[in-house]
């Protein structure tokens, strides 16, 4: 059984984007990432990203609207970012506080400089096949993940457990594709679904993207499974100085000994994201200077 080190594979993706960008002449790469409030888990996301942008070379421009701005007024602020020659890519925080409408915040970003891949034009990009999209960054970086892992996924069963528009469904419409490092067979699953375990017991790649604490267990796992894992979910552990621990959605000590490959959660899946944040970055500058960009 090998442990998947997503840190690793994240700092590796990490350094080839830092000679790509120290190649550049002139204005390098630009994330605007507005986070609304004081939600200490976004202070955490949008810190790291920042970090990780610095690393890289990439410019970053932090905006901290208050908690109490209308919905208006944000929505504005993202049109003057869309309006912004200097950004290439805008990130807005999620979860925005309450009475602030995610969806429609998120629609009013340009599908250029979407770079989390959240907009109905990148969405419908990606069910295209259309590489000037932008995918989501956490379904994207489970992509590189198998494939940095040597996983092949042609012709092979993959399962979806989870049906967000963030990670199950574009994870799935990933591996679909037809595309090398794709070309699977897909079945997405979710909370409803009936039989579940009889049919996660069919896949050779099961991802768990499902939100709810060690639910995988060994039963629900073909033994040579590949397993990524997505979920990052607090239990009470009052051994922790914190008083939680974090785990993922599989019961990782018992289906471990079953699987070839399996990501640990922290250190799996999660440091892919922000790189895959960096890479769509990148791609944005690329696209745009290039004079590609997304119908609005």
């Amino acid at each position: 059984m090998e442990v998947i080190d997503g840190n690793r594979i994240a700092s590796e993706i990490v350094a080839e984007l830092k000679a790509e960008v120290s190649g550049i002449k002139g204005r390098k790469p630009c994330i605007a990432l507005v986070r609304v409030g004081d939600d200490p888990a976004s202070v955490s996301y949008v810190k790291k990203k920042g970090q990780i942008a610095a690393e890289i070379g990439i410019e970053s421009r932090v905006l901290l609207p208050p908690v109490t701005i209308p919905q208006g007024e944000l929505e504005g602020l993202v049109e003057s970012l869309n309006d912004d020659d200097g950004v290439d890519g805008i990130l807005v925080q999620s979860p925005l506080p309450d009475g602030l409408d995610e969806r429609a915040v998120f629609g009013r970003i340009a599908p250029e400089k979407d770079v989390d891949g959240f907009s109905p034009i990148n969405l419908g990009k990606l069910v295209q096949e259309d590489s000037t999209g932008f995918a989501a960054c956490t379904p994207a970086g489970i992509m590189e993940l198998l494939a940095r892992s040597a996983v092949k996924l042609e012709g092979r069963h993959v399962v979806v457990l989870g049906r967000s528009l963030i990670v199950g469904k574009p994870a799935g419409l990933l591996a679909v594709q037809k595309r090398a490092g794709a070309n699977a067979t897909v079945t997405l699953c979710h909370s409803k679904t009936e039989n579940l375990a009889s049919i996660t017991r069919q896949a050779d790649v099961l991802i768990a993207a499902i939100g709810r604490a060690e639910f995988v267990t060994a039963d629900m796992v073909k033994p040579g499974a590949v397993v990524i894992d997505v979920g990052i979910n607090r239990v009470a552990d009052p051994s922790r100085k914190a008083g939680y621990r974090l785990v993922g959605d599989v019961h990782f000590a018992s289906v471990s000994p079953l699987v070839s490959k399996i990501t640990p959660v922290p250190g799996g899946v999660g440091p892919m994201t922000v790189a895959m944040l960096m890479k769509n970055t990148v791609k944005a500058f690329r696209l745009r200077a290039a004079g590609t960009k997304g119908a609005r």
